[in-house]
């Protein structure tokens, strides 16, 4: 049995090498995809909100598709060397990205990146929503965001951490929005070091996407506000910002998957339909829901739109604010 087996793949694993090397239909070699481990490209450090959610669904995938979905982290530079890499792989459907709106849309804005948005990469699959709380370490004399703003306005010294460009433009619209230009904004090369700097006590606060649902649990930071509709579910006792009294504050990100451009769309939508039973899953959505993560589902078609739309915002709103990476 298991040397039928064997033979089962090594004669499906040579078919695919025939028809790559023959030229045959995409059809042909999307049948046979995957016959060996698929590398996913986390354009963050481990622990933070996309390496969370990469890790929860890539194994459901592999489950689901009969090989290991690897996740690979390469954080720096806001998400931009990792989604870099990704941009710049075969586009064999053996080296895939998972990415946040901020590393996808906002940075292509801010920066001089080789890639582009929407045109280096192929969507796959909007997995989820991804709001923010903000986080204060513990110690701080500021219970509420009326406290934190009023440490600010007399005059405190006051620092906030940033792991990714979204966050890091977030923090700079709040000081004006607050009108507290003198908050530090400290860079951190993910938002999982990004947390932990509130937790040690490095920073003051940050607007973290929940990826800090147990350090807040466990009382190692203040949750002061959400960047919600509406209060979450996990702290229900935590106002919105604009119950908070702070307008001008509506940010939100996501997570998704994508491959390089030229990906054969067989492939993609192998890729996309697996996803889509993954993101049906009730121990997923479950997991989702205690980060406050909204689960997603859609058609590769419109993950790119979305995209595309959010890379207009992005252009917008970074003309508006005359917004800088210092």
């Amino acid at each position: 049995m298991v040397e039928t087996s064997r033979r089962r793949f090594m004669t499906t694993a040579a078919a695919a090498s025939a028809a790559a090397a023959l030229g045959l239909p995409l059809q042909a070699r999307a049948e046979a995809y995957p016959d060996k481990p698929v590398r996913v490209i986390v354009p963050f450090p481990a622990g933070g909100t996309t390496d969370v959610v990469a890790r929860l669904t890539l194994q459901k995938l592999g489950e689901l598709m009969g090989q290991s979905f690897i996740v690979d982290n390469k954080g720096g530079a806001n998400g931009v060397i990792g989604t870099d890499l990704a941009a710049r792989a075969a586009p064999d459907g053996y080296t895939l990205l998972l990415n946040t709106a901020g590393a996808q849309t906002l940075s292509p804005v801010i920066y001089k990146t080789q890639y582009e948005a929407l045109a280096s990469f192929e969507p796959i699959a909007h997995l989820c929503d991804v709001g923010f709380v903000v986080i204060a370490r513990k110690d701080l004399p500021a219970n509420n965001m009326q406290e934190l703003i009023g440490l600010a306005k007399q005059g405190k010294s006051l620092s906030a951490s940033s792991g990714s460009s979204m966050i890091s433009l977030i923090t700079e619209q709040f000081k004006k929005v607050v009108g507290a230009p003198g908050i530090i904004n400290a860079q951190y090369k993910g938002t999982s070091p990004q947390m932990q700097a509130v937790v040690a006590g490095e920073v003051d606060f940050s607007f973290d996407s929940f990826a800090s649902v147990e350090m807040i649990r466990a009382g190692k930071v203040k949750a002061l506000a959400v960047l919600l509709p509406q209060r979450a579910e996990s702290f229900p006792q935590v106002p919105t910002m604009a119950e908070a009294g702070v307008e001008g504050m509506n940010f939100s990100s996501w997570s998704g998957l994508l491959a390089p451009k030229g990906t054969p769309k067989e492939i993609v939508s192998l890729l996309a339909q697996q996803m889509d039973k993954v993101m049906q899953m009730p121990d997923v959505l479950a997991k989702l829901k205690t980060y406050n993560y909204v689960p997603r589902r859609g058609t590769p078609q419109e993950f790119g739109r979305l995209i595309a739309s959010d890379n207009e915002r992005w252009k917008r709103i970074v003309k508006e604010t005359n917004f800088k990476i210092e």
